[in-house]
């Protein structure tokens, strides 16, 4: 409660209750209860306030309009003097009244009830908002200008009529200067298009083809406001005016980000329009279904034989004059829908057609992965990568079809790899979605190796409808990892898949995505010492058995079960580089073979230590 000496209270008996500690004084004269919420208080009866501090006083600017302070705490009022008084959350802000002002009495409640202040006229409000170096001018912004300006046309019948009041009352008080411009805007300002900020961005972002929500940017930074009809959880702007960690992670990088040479994040989503995770983000304005749905219309177990393809490779290949596979490569995402790929290394968006041609997926369903051979000693790279997957479906993970793809032009086989984030057939309900633990964690993909099983694994707990089940196996794939010398299992590498049905406004299943991109990166130059991305029981070298049991007590995973696991692993491990191979069918140069035999050795090797 509010307590006014001389209005609520009596001086003595306000002195009195604030000395005994009942009261508080916030000025001369003026005391709320010590119990209360004294901020509140105070804007609550702020207009009450500021009528008794200054009685000849009335309410100007903006707060004629409103009654009460701004959401900032301001009220401003005009009277007899320029002044400023602050009363904890509240500021009362004066000037100096006009010689003949319009004023005209409003109605006022606050908790102790009902009274009446002078307000600024309409006019007189209109012209407030034209005065130069003016705070209470400054506080009412063009759009509430613009309605003060149609209220006057529609008051007196025309704008002529408007702007011939409101010049007596500037000439009243010898505001010529605002009499001038408003006697301006009521004439010809209302017909002036207001000036856009062409810096802004709008684009509208889909799931399945279905508008999920829109992100802006307005030059400065990035905002994110969800489609009212959709309530899942996917995309969430955890850090204000940064873009959402979700569609951050679905940005290209690595080699692909150098071939877009995009310069911002800006010019990156005008540039494509389609991105893993069944996402589509396009300018506010274009369609949607003129883009394909990407559906797996054709397996590749229908064309794939003891690992190899068997379907017609129609992709970019060597030119005859000399134009490299990679620039070939690059040139498709030239076209603005070719699907944006995030990671480090070359890969191409590609559709495996009915009959069994691969093509790219330019203006087609993007349905598998084609990984070529790299450059600069990384020419065993889909092979390597090709054995590692081959090792984890031994091993029992959930892998993704795959199959190496002899490649025209003499060139190096490359890996082609099924997607696993989307529908099987036209028939085919489920939403999926793929979420890397960077975006899960709330980092940015430069902030990949920050991370530790053990923070990955709370993130997941919470997350997973199978807890115990998927804790192990990120576990489990932990292990992996340091088993056969994978030492690019950094969180963006780390995923999980997400799945709803249509209408549901919870995901029914939420799990460890299928093992991708495991690799042996200590077979390449420069890596012959490459430690785990990301640690375990704060180490990411000479790991041993004790290391993961410790991890499993964090996780709070039974010791009996992870040792069963981790024994299993050894021997699943142990049998599969005893009888794992490349396919028989494709030609390999002697340096390919060694990476590949120095893979398995590694991991014969590394088994036979973690055992010891």
């Amino acid at each position: 409660m509010l307590y006014l000496v001389g209005e609520t209270t009596e001086k003595a008996q306000a002195h009195y209750r604030a000395q005994k500690g009942d009261l508080v004084q916030l000025m001369r004269g003026i005391y709320t209860d010590a119990s209360d919420d004294i901020e509140e208080t105070v804007l609550a009866h702020a207009v009450r306030i500021a009528k008794y501090l200054y009685p000849r006083a009335y309410l100007s600017s903006v707060s004629a309009d409103l009654l009460h302070p701004t959401n900032s705490g301001k009220l401003y009022i005009s009277g007899l003097r320029n002044s400023r008084v602050r009363i904890r959350a509240l500021e009362i802000i004066q000037n100096r009244t006009a010689e003949s002002p319009s004023v005209v009495t409003a109605t006022i409640e606050d908790p102790t009830g009902t009274f009446t202040m002078g307000v600024s006229s309409v006019r007189q409000r209109f012209l407030e908002s034209f005065r130069m170096r003016s705070e209470h001018a400054a506080a009412i912004d063009d759009a509430k200008q613009r309605t003060l300006a149609k209220r006057l046309i529609k008051e007196y019948g025309s704008p002529s009529k408007a702007a011939e009041a409101t010049w007596t009352l500037a000439r009243k008080n010898d505001w010529l200067k605002e009499g001038e411009k408003a006697d301006r805007y009521l004439h010809h300002g209302l017909n002036i298009k207001p000036v856009e900020n062409r810096t802004v961005l709008k684009f509208t972002v889909a799931w399945h083809q279905e508008p999920i929500g829109s992100l802006s940017h307005d030059g400065f930074e990035w905002s994110w406001m969800p489609e009212g009809s959709f309530n899942l959880p996917l995309v969430r702007q955890t850090i204000p005016g940064k873009l959402p960690p979700f569609i951050n992670s679905l940005l290209p990088e690595g080699w692909l980000e150098k071939v877009l040479n995009n310069e911002n994040e800006r010019i990156a989503l005008r540039s494509g329009k389609r991105y893993m995770s069944n996402i589509t983000i396009i300018e506010q304005g274009e369609k949607l279904d003129t883009l394909p749905i990407d559906i797996l219309h054709t397996p590749l177990s229908t064309f794939a034989k003891e690992g190899v393809f068997i379907g017609g490779y129609k992709g970019p290949r060597r030119s005859a004059l000399e134009k490299s596979f990679e620039q070939n490569l690059a040139q498709l995402y030239e076209q603005s829908d070719t699907p944006r790929l995030s990671g480090v290394q070359i890969k191409a968006p590609m559709y495996l057609e009915g009959e069994g041609s691969l093509v790219p997926s330019i203006g087609k369903p993007f349905t598998h992965i084609l990984k070529p051979a790299g450059t600069g000693g990384f020419e065993a790279l889909p092979l390597v990568e090709w054995m590692s997957l081959t090792l984890g479906r031994f091993v029992g993970f959930d892998v993704p079809d795959f199959a190496l793809i002899p490649m025209p032009d003499d060139m190096i086989p490359a890996l082609l790899v099924e997607r696993f984030d989307i529908r099987t057939s036209e028939k085919d309900q489920r939403r999926m979605a793929m979420e890397d633990f960077c975006s899960l964690l709330d980092l940015t993909p430069e902030e990949k190796y920050h991370g530790t099983i053990e923070k990955t694994g709370r993130v997941l707990r919470g997350l997973t409808t199978k807890p115990e089940a998927e804790l192990r196996t990120l576990l489990k794939r932990a292990l992996f990892a340091w088993l056969i010398a994978d030492g690019d299992m950094h969180l963006k590498n780390l995923a999980v898949l997400k799945t709803a049905m249509p209408g549901e406004n919870l995901f029914r299943d939420i799990r460890m995505a299928p093992l991708y991109d495991a690799v042996t990166t200590v077979v390449f130059p420069g890596l012959t010492h490459d430690r785990m991305a990301i640690k375990l029981n704060g180490k990411d070298n000479r790991l041993k058995k004790a290391d993961f049991l410790r991890a499993s007590t964090s996780l709070g995973l039974k010791s009996t079960e992870t040792e069963s696991m981790i024994e299993k692993v050894l021997s699943d491990l142990t049998e599969a580089t005893k009888t794992a191979s490349l396919p028989n069918d494709l030609a390999y140069t002697p340096a390919i073979l060694g990476s590949v035999e120095n893979q398995l050795e590694i991991c014969r090797e590394r088994v036979a230590a973690f055992r010891s």
